[in-house]
């Protein structure tokens, strides 16, 4: 038996731009490093004999490349004349290479189990068509003006998913007879021609992309391990008068700055060392060589941005970073939030995962005596 899939991927994705400020459709929303429909259709190609593409042709190409699949075609307006589009692709093979089964599938839901599309294919021995359905769990309630206007029955009730399956030919003329293009689903034509649908048990991380919170879903069920890792920074810089002080991101009023090759910014580079350990990628020498004209007076925002950077480079995430800044003068409290939102925006986090704050070394040594200004810092990361 040849089994073709069509994998559709002409919707605009409308909730899931409004929900998540995207202007990316959605099966094209990068997953684990990958297009959401590549994972789709690498998980449909170890069972099929050749996968139809539906939608943006030039799209579909970037997100597909290097998988052996049928040429796209262009979707319709709606998802029935976008499988109508690809039937007709398939209807249009060489005899021997048409397909016995054809499976349809949404390119919005990357997480398919082998067990499931092979469940939905056994099926098609004894119906012409089947679907993969997992049974409402939760009470439903219908609304009316923003109250409950009723309870609805969950008895018999069951949310459909993809691939649903059919036999080609009988599908393929279903679609050709349809007075309209309204069905929501696939099954739906032939539950109207009176033929039977099987239901097989479906999976509950079957997930379609549709708001932004599936893709943090899909995520922990696609994504790679994440692994805690601990970095820890330390910087000192004597002071030097003539330079402004700037500590964090911040300009902070004192009569003195501190000595440098760059802007001498001690608690931005505690914490770069601090990343840079956390990923073991050395330290802030290594990345920006004091040896380098190019760095001298830099603003040292630049390598937080770039430390920033690497963490998201290698698909990992910053859970938190502590400073704590070591000096009698000037005092740090009445501009801690200050660095603390300014460090945030350089690593593009959340002012919450940032702390900062200051102790004094109670007179003793060179931070006692104003010599100048010491810096500790503390990051957790989630690595792969």
């Amino acid at each position: 038996m040849r089994v073709a899939a069509i994998l559709l991927a002409a919707g605009t994705g409308s909730r899931y731009a409004a929900t998540s400020g995207s202007e990316t459709p959605k099966q094209y929303v990068l997953l684990a490093g990958l297009p959401v429909i590549r994972h789709a259709a690498e998980a449909l190609m170890p069972h099929v004999t050749c996968l139809q593409p539906v939608g943006h042709p030039d799209s579909l190409r970037d997100a597909l490349d290097g998988l052996e699949t049928l040429p796209p075609v262009a979707g319709g307006e709606t998802r029935q004349a976008s499988v109508r589009a690809g039937l007709e692709a398939l209807d249009a093979l060489p005899d021997d290479q048409k397909p016995d089964l054809v499976l349809v599938h949404d390119g919005a839901r990357p997480y398919v189990t082998a067990t499931l599309v092979q469940n939905v294919i056994a099926a098609l021995a004894d119906h012409p068509g089947a679907i993969p359905a997992v049974p409402v769990a939760d009470t439903l309630k219908r609304e009316e003006s923003g109250v409950i206007a009723g309870t609805v029955p969950r008895d018999h009730l069951y949310r459909a998913q993809t691939p649903q399956g059919f036999r080609f030919g009988l599908f393929r003329d279903l679609h050709r007879s349809a007075s309209s293009l309204s069905a929501t689903d696939d099954a739906k034509l032939l539950e109207d021609a009176g033929f039977s649908v099987a239901l097989v048990r479906g999976d509950e991380d079957n997930i379609k992309l549709t708001y932004e919170d599936d893709l943090v879903r899909l995520e922990r069920l696609i994504g790679p391990t994440l692994l805690p890792r601990v970095g820890l920074g330390y910087d000192v810089h004597a002071f030097e008068e003539g330079r402004p002080l700037i500590l964090c991101g911040i300009t902070v009023p004192h009569t003195k700055g501190l000595a440098g090759h760059s802007d001498a910014d001690v608690g931005i580079h505690a914490l770069c060392d601090a990343i840079y350990g956390a990923l073991a990628e050395g330290d802030i020498g290594r990345h920006f060589p004091p040896s380098q004209n190019e760095w001298k007076d830099a603003d040292s925002a630049r390598f937080l941005v770039h430390a920033g950077q690497r963490i998201r480079e290698r698909g990992g995430m910053l859970i938190n970073a502590d400073l704590t800044l070591i000096c009698e003068r000037p005092k740090i409290g009445p501009h801690a939030e200050a660095m603390r939102q300014r460090l945030a925006d350089l690593l593009q986090v959340e002012m919450g995962r940032i702390s900062v704050k200051a102790t004094t070394s109670e007179r003793l040594g060179f931070t006692g005596r104003e010599e100048g200004i010491a810096c500790t810092a503390a990051v957790s990361v989630l690595v792969p």
